[in-house]
C-alpha cells in the first residue's frame, strides 16, 4: 500500500509558528525511503503525523488512498529513537514482544533477540538489546510501512548493521515500505533509492 502525505501542515497551537507547512511525500510498497534535515526542521513530528499519532492542522495522511485506521493495529509503525521510552517497564520482555500479536521467531532469530532475554525486564538489558525487540515489535505481517526515527543513531555498528539487514530483508519479502529518517547522511544514502530533504518545514 502506498502511504501519501498531502500538504501537510502542523503547529503546536493557533498563536504559534507552523512547524511544518506544504509538506508532501509518498513511500510505496518495498520502498526504502529517506528523510534527512537539520535538528528542529519537524522531522519527529512528521514521524508521528505518518503513524497516526497526532493530527495535522492541514492536509491528510492516507494508505492505499484511505485513512489511517483509528482503531485496532496500525499498519504504519513507528520506530523510535529512544527504546526505553517505548517499553513499559513494568513488563518483561516477552510480555511486552507479544504486545501486537505473536512474533515471527526467526525475525527474533535475525535480530539477535535470545530467548534468555524474554524473561527480563527493560532495565536488565541494553539500549541496543531493546531497540531489536521494540523493531520485533513493530514488524508485524499487517505492517505496511516502517517509520524508523533516528531507529539506530545510538547503536554500535554492529548492532546497526544488524537490526537494518533484518529490516530490509522484511521490507523486500513482504512489501513493506521504510521510511528512514536519520541526520545521517551516509546512512540514508547507503539504505534509501531516494531521499527527501526536510528544511524550513518544507518536503
Amino acid at each position: 500500500m502506498l502511504l501519501e502525505a498531502h500538504e501537510l501542515g502542523y503547529r503546536y497551537g493557533s498563536r504559534h509558528p507552523w512547524l511544518l507547512r506544504g509538506v508532501s511525500l509518498t513511500v510505496g510498497p518495498g520502498e526504502i525511503v529517506g528523510l534527512v534535515g537539520p535538528s528542529g526542521c519537524g522531522k519527529s513530528t512528521l514521524a508521528r503525523l505518518l503513524a497516526g499519532y497526532d493530527r495535522p492542522w492541514e492536509g491528510r495522511v492516507t494508505l492505499g488512498g484511505q485513512p489511517l485506521p483509528k482503531t485496532g493495529y496500525r499498519p504504519v509503525q513507528l520506530v523510535f529513537q529512544h527504546p526505553e521510552k517505548a517499553v513499559n517497564p513494568r513488563w518483561t520482555m516477552g510480555r511486552t514482544l507479544v504486545e501486537g500479536g505473536d512474533p515471527d521467531p526467526s525475525l527474533l532469530a535475525d535480530l539477535g533477540i535470545e530467548e534468555a532475554w524474554l524473561r527480563r525486564w527493560p532495565s536488565e538489558l541494553s539500549g541496543g538489546e531493546l531497540q531489536r525487540f521494540c523493531v520485533a515489535r513493530a514488524i508485524r505481517p499487517q505492517t505496511r510501512v516502517l517509520i524508523a526515527d533516528e531507529m539506530t543513531t545510538m547503536l554500535d555498528a554492529i548492532t546497526q548493521a544488524q537490526i537494518w539487514q533484518a529490516v530490509l530483508e522484511r521490507a523486500a519479502r513482504g512489501q513493506m515500505g521504510v521510511l528512514v529518517i536519520s541526520h545521517e547522511h551516509r546512512l540514508v544514502e547507503r539504505l534509501c533509492s531516494r531521499v527527501i530533504e526536510l528544511g524550513s518545514g518544507r518536503a
